[in-house]
């Protein structure tokens, strides 16, 4: 794939995080804003999963029906729309709808560029691109909590939903503009009455739904920080909101880099193996942080060290999962892309909904759900190598 598709697959893959990361800081003002506290502002965060999950078992099927480009176009667009309607949202209530709306705009750029990369690439060069995706979809956490505190303190958090209103303006431009339709003529156009069909063969994937659960169980500890980190670094260990920005963007940092090194070492070995062996790490890192955050030291730098190496691990968890559970899926990508996304976010709002239950006003509740992901991802990946080695030795048998 050339470089010009792989940016503007990035910024579609980024609409996600972009809409997660560029508003934390924005959480007092508008707690203030619409009188209530952060508890319930957190609620448009829980309802974006929501529509993330949801949005993306719809595009999948839509986007192997009538190919990338339309249903591309139409999300976009609805997020634009639906980002407008969140910087002048009279009341709370009138913001998590918005919010709704927003991530059912936004994930059909998660869902179609994966099997956009699908359509072009073999699970090598699956994971390859996905890699080099980390590093356009790495920029948002390092920029977008720095770049939405100073919005906020300037403009107020308005400017914040302003400004994600023009980039996906933009972003609908460049897919019109730059973006040709990657579906084969030739390839078997899936009919929407088979949806349900072929959600059903993915679920009894064994191999496919083991990928998907690694990779979106390891994300889901991300989110755990992402939820639990503002309290943490902010509250408990008294960093100043402006100074959040670059924390979040040290880890961000980490995540960037693994994800190039990654690209670079599948020229020696498969994606199965690197997610393999890095799933280990991410578990270690997990299991320190917890240590550390039971011992709740008064400096914040022994948490910031075990934090960082599971952000990073991601860097090759999550490109190498995708491209396994995208491996031979054909034209049923769009599909198997939207079952990923599901999962994998559907995790994600069960580990923030958790780091708010667990919350006793420590980092402990982060360090329990992140080693949770953790133990539960390795578990998912042994279970995958015992079916793709028995699926081996049938084959061979013959």
């Amino acid at each position: 794939m050339n470089f010009r598709a792989i940016l503007i697959l990035g910024a579609l893959s980024a609409f996600g995080p972009l809409a997660i990361d560029f508003y934390l800081p924005g959480f007092p003002a508008m707690a203030t804003a619409f009188a209530t506290d952060e508890t319930h502002i957190q609620l448009t965060l829980a309802v974006y999963f929501l529509g993330l999950s949801i949005g993306q078992l719809i595009y999948g099927p839509i986007a192997d029906r009538f190919g990338r480009r339309v249903p591309l176009l139409v999300g976009v667009s609805l997020f634009t729309v639906a980002s407008l309607a969140c910087a002048f949202a009279p009341s709370l209530e009138w913001l998590i709808g918005a919010r709704f709306v927003q991530a059912l705009g936004g994930c059909a750029g998660m869902v179609i560029s994966r099997a956009i990369v699908s359509d072009k690439c073999d699970a090598v060069g699956s994971a390859k691109v996905f890699s080099q995706l980390m590093l356009v979809m790495g920029l948002a956490p390092i920029l977008a909590p720095m770049l939405g505190g100073l919005l906020v303190n300037l403009y107020g958090w308005q400017a914040i939903f302003i400004v994600l209103t023009a980039f996906s303006a933009m972003a609908a431009l460049a897919v019109a503009l730059g973006l040709p339709e990657s579906l084969p003529a030739n390839v078997p156009r899936q009919p929407l009455s088979g949806a349900l069909r072929q959600y059903g063969r993915l679920l009894k994937d064994g191999e496919f739904l083991g990928h998907a659960m690694t990779g979106g169980i390891a994300m889901a500890g991300m989110f755990a920080y992402i939820a639990g980190s503002p309290f943490v670094f902010i509250k408990l260990y008294g960093v100043p909101a402006e100074h959040y920005g670059w924390l979040f963007g040290t880890n961000a940092a980490g995540f960037i880099l693994v994800a190039q090194v990654n690209a670079r070492l599948l020229a020696k070995r498969g994606p199965a193996f690197l997610l393999s062996r890095m799933i280990w790490v991410y578990l270690a890192a997990g299991l320190t942080l917890l240590g550390v955050s039971s011992l709740h030291t008064e400096q914040l730098w022994p948490l910031l060290i075990p934090l960082f190496i599971c952000i990073a691990s991601l860097g090759c968890i999550i490109p190498n999962a995708s491209a396994c559970a995208m491996s031979g899926q054909g034209a049923r990508a769009g599909s198997a892309s939207a079952m990923l996304g599901c999962l994998q976010f559907s995790a994600a709002a069960t580990a923030a909904w958790m780091v708010g239950v667990l919350h006793d006003g420590s980092a402990m509740p982060v360090g329990m759900v992140i080693t949770l992901c953790g133990i539960l991802a390795v578990g998912a990946a042994m279970a995958t190598r015992r079916l793709y080695a028995a699926r081996i030795a049938t084959q061979t048998s013959f």
